[in-house]
């Protein structure tokens, strides 16, 4: 199953996503990317370098790209910035993103009051999850998704096992590690995750 619900997705490394969408890409996070292609729609969960890294969406943007993010990275972004809030629903092209909470409980790397993001993306009959740069918080027991990208490397983010634990309480048909093997984290929290899981959802290690 995996193999086909996956396909439209890619890994480009650390919390980077491409997502293919009928004729539509979306980008997620760019990070030390190399020729991807280019961005219809680039999401960028919150301002540190290697989530809103301005090089890196240079490389990928045009001059028709629509920006979904918080305040503090729309401040360094330029062209069709859209700023967003946790709650907030907006539909770009016809695709339907939700911005979610996410932030640190225990370590103050992304404060709550912050207003940083996660997004749930509505493409076809599946919702994609892509957590941001979160701990386990509360609110992921009201999240529903069919493919989840949650963050294993602990340090500013979940461990492995926190994050074993959000996707039990989100329930995806399918889990994917991200936030790993750069900066922070290593495959071996990947493979940990995916132990840990064996049984309750099927999880897919990417490669880059």
């Amino acid at each position: 199953m995996a193999g086909n619900v996956l396909e439209p997705i890619k890994w480009l490394g650390h919390a980077g996503f491409s997502v293919t969408a009928g004729a539509k890409v979306i980008f997620i996070d760019p990070y030390e990317i190399g020729d991807c292609g280019k961005a219809d729609i680039i999401l960028i969960t919150h301002s540190h370098y290697d989530h809103c890294s301005v090089p890196d969406i240079n490389k990928i943007k045009t001059p028709s790209t629509v920006f979904v993010t918080e305040k503090e990275s729309a401040a360094i972004l330029s062209g069709d910035v859209r700023i967003v809030k946790p709650g907030d629903k907006i539909s770009v092209s016809g695709i339907e993103i939700e911005a979610v909470p996410a932030y640190n409980i225990n370590k103050n790397f992304h404060p709550k009051q912050n207003n940083w993001l996660g997004f749930i993306l509505t493409i076809g009959n599946n919702k994609i999850y892509h957590a941001g740069d979160t701990d386990l918080i509360p609110e992921m027991d009201s999240f529903t998704a069919d493919i989840a990208l949650l963050p294993v490397s602990g340090t500013y983010v979940m461990t492995a096992d926190e994050a074993v634990e959000a996707a039990k309480r989100i329930r995806p048909k399918i889990a994917v590690p991200m936030h790993y093997d750069a900066i922070v984290g290593s495959k071996n929290d990947a493979m940990k995750f995916k132990n840990s899981l064996e049984g309750f959802c099927e999880v897919a290690i990417m490669e880059k």
